[in-house]
């Protein structure tokens, strides 16, 4: 879904002419290796910008490893991300506050001792139990989670001892590391990377146009090509080329200002809602609930994007003098956009992406969206990883602090989602859920964290990475 803007597999649109694939294949690895700025609205969406670190916060210190408590403690093929996936991976947090992980860094999987691993509450490993029964299944058909899967089965949901030591006893602890790859000639190794958060919203809207509710949610449009390169450049394996076809080429499709200012996208509206801010956050965060004005409730997934590059408005706004970076956060670009409603559009259009919605049934109201497993996420138990370094459905643990508390925890949570702002083996998007006060919190997480993977029993962490 995640603190996501477009889902990992987008780039920026280019196109394809004589020059030839291999130049197409050239242009998009440069343009996604560049490292992508992090929204402040956004923590689940873009990966970390660089910026300049005066007059930013004291990063807020992970969670040590603690001694051993009783020890804690992820196929088919991935249905479109909750969210745009992210920018990032994303709800809007002040700038960065805690150096990230580099997006060009390489992952490291150090083996360590179960009992090593530091400690998570009773409450949270039984918490986090349902999501992982939800991994299996999108995961046990495949040759590495089969047996585990089929021996979840059988432990106690209620008993945190039973949970910790079926973990224990089918999978295999890794401490993840963020490592220099080696062309960069650095010796540089983090153990700590940016932790953001993500929720589903509720907007207002109709499936008519009014005076209320006057600003469009629209489905893919028919003219929006992706183009897979994979099958010629097997090293873009998971990117795609975003554009439209003219004249014989693939040409970069309408950036948000000009889908804004012209009707060219007419007769794709899904909905109408009632304020043009929250249809940008609803385009952040990548997927939401709508409430109708006839009483119903509509969930829209996240369908596709313009191609176009993730551009923070709450950066622009402390570029610009309107903000401080700790005022840059969802809530705060909000008060500025209801002080400033004459130049919101010129907000707006900072950001040149444009996500593109579907209609999903509600289902259950108490499950969240679908991840990038195609599984119904779950609040505190679910996050957004950069699935190059990260398998999606592994058990993590997870070291961050709580915004609420400010106090550190150590969790266990499930690798179900993905997000373009997620990029870097150590950054993390935290799903907390549906409603305002998800949000609320969402938009606050903005911490150091570190992470252990479990992995079923002789099988690498590398092995279980789709390639």
């Amino acid at each position: 879904m995640a603190g996501h803007q477009e889902s990992t597999d987008d780039c920026r649109s280019g196109a394809l002419s004589g020059r030839g694939m291999a130049a197409a294949a050239a242009f998009v690895l440069a343009a996604c290796a560049a490292p992508v700025a992090l929204p402040p609205e956004a923590p689940a969406a873009s990966a970390p910008p660089a910026r300049p670190p005066a007059a930013q916060p004291a990063p807020s210190s992970p969670p040590a490893a603690r001694p051993p408590a009783a020890g804690p403690a992820a196929g088919a093929s991935p249905a479109p991300a909750a969210r745009p996936p992210s920018p990032a991976a994303a709800v809007p947090v002040a700038p960065q506050a805690v150096p990230p992980t580099r997006a060009d860094a390489i992952a490291r999987y150090d083996r360590v001792a179960f009992a090593s691993l530091p400690a998570a509450s009773d409450a949270d490993w039984i918490a986090a139990w349902p999501a992982f029964l939800q991994s299996c299944q999108a995961l046990a058909t495949q040759p590495a989670w089969r047996d585990p899967c089929a021996r979840a089965a059988s432990v106690d949901r209620r008993s945190a001892a039973a949970i910790r030591g079926y973990y224990a006893a089918a999978f295999d602890a890794y401490r993840v590391r963020a490592v220099a790859p080696p062309e960069s000639k650095s010796n540089e190794v983090r153990d700590t990377g940016l932790v953001t958060g993500y929720y589903e919203p509720l907007l207002q809207g109709s499936r008519k146009p009014s005076s209320k509710y006057r600003v469009p949610i629209y489905r893919v449009p028919a003219d929006l090509v992706a183009i897979d390169l994979a099958g010629t450049h097997p090293e873009l394996a998971g990117l795609r080329l975003r554009g439209r076809m003219q004249d014989g080429k693939v040409v970069a499709y309408p950036s948000r200002g000009e889908i804004m200012r012209g009707d060219r996208l007419r007769g794709q509206e899904l909905l109408w809602v009632d304020d043009p801010i929250d249809a940008f956050f609803l385009q952040v965060q990548g997927s939401g609930r709508v409430a109708l004005d006839d009483g119903g409730v509509v969930r829209l997934g996240y369908g596709d994007s313009n191609g176009h590059p993730y551009r923070s408005i709450g950066r622009w706004l402390v570029d610009q003098g309107e903000l401080t970076l700790d005022q840059a956060s969802m809530q705060g670009i909000k008060a500025w956009a209801a002080r400033n409603p004459r130049r919101l559009n010129q907000l707006l259009e900072q950001n040149p992406s444009f996500v593109f919605f579907r209609e999903v049934p509600l289902g259950d109201p108490a499950a969240g969206p679908k991840g990038a497993l195609n599984v119904p996420l779950t609040p505190h138990a679910s996050l957004a990883v950069d699935t190059r370094f990260i398998p999606l459905g592994a058990p993590i643990l997870l070291g961050s602090t709580d915004p609420a508390t400010g106090r550190p925890f150590v969790r266990p949570m499930m690798a179900q989602d993905s997000g373009s702002a997620i990029r870097g083996p150590l950054r993390f998007d935290y799903f907390w859920g549906f409603g305002a006060d998800a949000g609320e919190q969402a938009g606050r997480q903005k911490h150091e964290g570190s992470a252990w993977l479990l992995a079923p029993k002789g099988v690498a962490p590398e092995a279980l990475l789709k390639r």
